[in-house]
């Protein structure tokens, strides 16, 4: 089992090295057809492409050195106090201990849903964030399932990339914006110069400059989300190397599933980051929508760590936990 788990990380690293790469390609592309549709040169285009691709790797080296100072502020999580949750750190440090991990720094996030996050740049910068409710909610065995899948995160430097790649879809939907907004209140001079010249051309390139710009930004959301359902999969069976019981971590994504409790500081620039979808709740994810949801539907999730122990598959959250009684 221990071979196929480093095979899977080895993959899933070498396919984020590769989707880096589209992402900056995708921002270049965008820059260039923006360029040059609107001058009709292409020194325009390699201004413009030079700009996009700045404005990317600026945003990535602010996000690499400060993006979990700003995610955890947006979360609202303040330092948790060794003193008062001495069993969560005492299930972080022998999980650390297990995954061979510096220790993180421990953080709480004063919310009665059941939820945590990790991020970081690498594993000695990284941080995990959990929210009261979880910690009051769930036993031990559940909360070190979870644990567990954050700090596989952590050991398979899933933090890193959802820092990078976040910022590097944000640029790409930014500039897209910043261009559609020209194009239509501020593009009327380009078009007139068009018509004096060998415009056609030109023309051909604003259009599809046009369709890049609505296009891409939907098309780098929508590979970030595969990938991201992908390393929630990988965490899951890492944290069963770790704390060698999937059990934990399978009751502990059941009882998320029945909590209808929505997460207040979760936003649609964070929710990757979560152990579970803290704005979806669609009862848990049955049936999600398989194209914009960051995470696999919780009893997928279930299913597949039943599988590594040879038991059935449920149809439902309900099941793994009537399974468990």
């Amino acid at each position: 089992m221990a071979s196929t788990f480093y095979n899977q990380i080895a993959a899933n690293k070498r396919n984020s090295f590769l989707l880096g790469v589209a992402l900056v390609l995708l921002l270049a592309a965008l820059g260039l057809t923006i360029g040059y549709g609107l001058s009709g040169s292409i020194a325009g285009g390699v201004g413009t492409t030079a700009f996009a691709v700045t404005v990317g790797i600026v945003a990535a080296l602010v996000s690499f050195y400060q993006g979990d100072r700003i995610v955890l502020a947006a979360s609202g999580a303040h330092p948790a106090s060794e003193e008062e949750f001495a069993q969560l750190y005492n299930v972080v440090r022998e999980l650390t201990i297990a995954a061979n991990l510096p220790m993180p720094r421990v953080y709480l996030i004063d919310d009665t849903s059941m939820n945590a996050f990790a991020t970081g740049r690498d594993p000695e910068h990284s941080s995990i964030a959990v929210t009261t409710g979880l910690l009051t909610r769930m036993d031990r065995e559940e909360v070190q399932g979870v644990i567990g899948h954050e700090l596989s995160h952590v050991r398979n430097f899933d933090i890193r990339f959802s820092l990078l790649v976040g910022v590097m879809v944000g640029s790409i939907a930014l500039l897209a914006d910043f261009f559609l907004r020209f194009t239509f209140w501020g593009g009327r001079g380009s078009r007139s110069s068009d018509e004096k010249g060998s415009g056609a051309i030109q023309l051909i390139v604003l259009a599809v400059a046009l369709v890049l710009a609505i296009l891409a930004p939907i098309a780098a959301r929508l590979v970030q989300l595969a990938v991201s359902r992908q390393r929630e999969y990988l965490a899951d069976a890492s944290a069963v190397e770790l704390t060698r019981n999937p059990v934990g971590l399978e009751r502990a994504l059941a009882t998320i599933a029945g909590d209808t409790e929505i997460l207040e500081v979760a936003n649609r620039a964070t929710q990757h980051l979560y152990f579970s979808n803290p704005i979806m709740k669609l009862g848990d994810g049955r049936k999600p929508s398989a194209w914009f949801s960051t995470h696999p539907p919780l009893v997928d999730r279930i299913n597949r760590l039943r599988q590594l122990r040879g038991a059935p598959s449920v149809g439902s959250p309900e099941e793994e936990l009537a399974d468990r009684t």
